[in-house]
């Protein structure tokens, strides 16, 4: 990802954490470096009930993922919706790819016998 490639985190009614929000950016580079195409990622924490509830969005060139967790605290519910948002992207990184090899061993070329 570009170094200004944007990566937002957002902290609703919970205190805002430098260490947490640190590991996100973190991880969301990390995640960026193997799946070039993402340009953007958004995360929003929020309490719900005792626990916290992650919202993730990861967005790029053919590429929108969102997705939700939740934690009994911002590091592990953080550490949970990226996780899901990392096992989509390959998820639908794989099917960009193998998906063009895939059928074409379905659908072999047929082969014509040489003329004599």
């Amino acid at each position: 990802m570009a170094p200004d490639s944007p990566i937002v985190v957002h902290f609703k009614e919970v205190p805002n954490s430098e260490k947490v929000r640190e590991a996100i950016e973190s991880r969301c580079d990390q995640i960026s470096a193997e799946f070039e195409e993402v340009t953007r990622f958004e995360i929003s924490l929020a309490p719900n009930g005792n626990d916290i509830e992650a919202h993730g969005h990861a967005t790029g060139k053919k590429t929108n993922v969102a997705t939700q967790a939740t934690g009994k605290n911002l590091r592990v519910a953080a550490d949970q919706v990226l996780d899901k948002i990392e096992r989509q992207l390959r998820k639908n990184h794989d099917k960009r790819i193998f998906s063009q090899r895939r059928d074409a061993q379905r659908n072999p070329a047929k082969r014509v016998a040489p003329e004599e």
